[in-house]
């Protein structure tokens, strides 16, 4: 919260410069900020005047905050931006990469480690002096003509590979990738202007007229959409994965339109953690945070066979209705018995109506199913696909609702029996 002491403007103090680029910031933060609220903004602090700081925020806040997820967004921003003692401090702790795991190693608030990327991504200060370039630099030509782009190398590139910037725009760019699903066949009927002749619909609209049939009432098909249902695997091998697929599912949990009757989410390491009500969290960061906080399990040991006997036990009856498709997101390193792992796999591919299998271990050439956790589940999927880079994320929104994709598991079946 703002304190109530007199407000110092940052460097080269325009009012309306600063306003503008703080704006900006709000804005690569998440905030849904034009033009005509920066020019109210600048309008209101002239009327209302910046004497102390507490009038400032709460006469910027009125200005750019309309819903409740993006006040603590605009409260890290405030703090950040306009010059607080430990700004620096503040700003390096809050970059500081996530090495493993959603939770980090300074438990930062919500929101904060996304307000310091929006400063930090290419905002300048206003009038600030850029240096001019140098002739023999204009001189320099690259022949780019055979290298990848920097946006198909992103695409490409694996997620445990990727720097903190490079990370940053995986994030964004998943957040506006869609899983699209089609409608199920469905036998009940809606109201339509034309398609199949509602004889009910028809009849009772005549008796109410004496019995006289004016008019013929149609319907057509209710569209009947599956749940979505996640199997996160959050051990040592697989965290890095996880966090960005998780950042990926809660895109797609919030979306609107997308065609999912309800997304459910379940992480498992040594033990199933059912995370579906923080993924409903509209703020990313705050979402994430309380699903690791919950998963305790989080870098520990893999207990495959367990999890999914615990899942179809407990959870299988509550949320595999309305033909579910389940995606399996793990490396199949397990410790379980084989045995009983590939009967809760088949259990599991009974209820469900798809299977997916997401195995990051795919982005190599040379794989091949010699784990005896991977030969045990491999039979029971109906596709087994990569998930380890954007390009392998927006296949499988390609596939997910062809019934005949198998991905790789029909050529490592074959290479399995060898």
């Amino acid at each position: 919260m703002a304190e109530d002491i007199p407000i110092e403007l940052p460097e080269n103090p325009k009012l309306a410069g600063n306003i503008t680029h703080f704006a900006r910031a709000l804005r690569r933060a998440g905030l849904p900020i034009g033009p005509g609220r920066v020019i109210d903004a600048i309008r209101a602090v002239e009327a209302a005047g910046f004497s102390n700081k507490r009038d400032y925020y709460w006469t910027l806040h009125a200005c750019f905050v309309n819903r409740p997820e993006h006040r603590t967004v605009f409260a890290q921003l405030f703090r950040l931006y306009w010059r607080d003692p430990r700004y620096l401090e503040h700003m390096m702790a809050a970059m500081l990469p996530a090495i493993r795991g959603v939770q980090e190693d300074r438990p930062a608030q919500a929101a904060e480690k996304r307000a310091a990327e929006a400063l930090l991504d290419g905002a300048e200060a206003p009038d600030q002096d850029q240096e001019e370039p140098r002739e023999e630099d204009a001189l320099i030509e690259v022949d780019a003509s055979l290298t990848m782009s920097a946006a198909e190398r992103l695409r490409t590139l694996d997620f445990e590979q990727m720097s903190l910037a490079e990370m940053a725009e995986a994030k964004r760019i998943l957040a506006r990738l869609a899983l699209p699903v089609k409608p199920l066949p469905s036998r009940r009927g809606m109201s339509a202007n034309q398609g199949r002749i509602d004889a009910a619909r028809t009849l009772r609209n005549a008796l109410r007229k004496g019995g006289e049939m004016h008019k013929l009432s149609f319907k057509t098909p209710r569209p009947r959409y599956p749940n979505l249902v996640v199997l996160c695997d959050i051990s040592g091998s697989m965290s890095q994965y996880s966090r960005v697929i998780l950042h990926f599912l809660h895109a797609v949990s919030n979306a609107k339109g997308a065609g999912w009757a309800q997304v459910h989410a379940f992480t498992f390491g040594t033990r199933l953690t059912n995370i579906t009500r923080h993924l409903a969290t509209r703020d990313v960061d705050a979402a994430l945070a309380a699903a690791g906080a919950e998963a305790q399990d989080w870098e520990g040991g893999t207990r495959i066979g367990a999890s999914i006997e615990a899942f179809n036990r407990d959870w299988s009856r509550r949320v595999m209705g309305q033909g579910a498709v389940v995606l399996l997101i793990t490396d199949g390193l397990d410790r379980d018995a084989p045995d009983d792992l590939a009967r809760h796999m088949q259990r599991l591919n009974l209820t469900a109506r798809r299977l997916i299998w997401l195995n990051p271990l795919l982005r190599w050439d040379g794989f091949a199913p010699k784990a005896a956790g991977i030969r045990a589940m491999l039979p029971h999927v109906d596709s087994f696909r990569a998930g380890h880079s954007i390009a392998s994320l927006e296949e499988l929104a390609a596939v997910i609702s062809k019934p005949d994709d198998v991905g790789e598991k029909a050529r490592l079946m074959a290479a399995g029996l060898e």
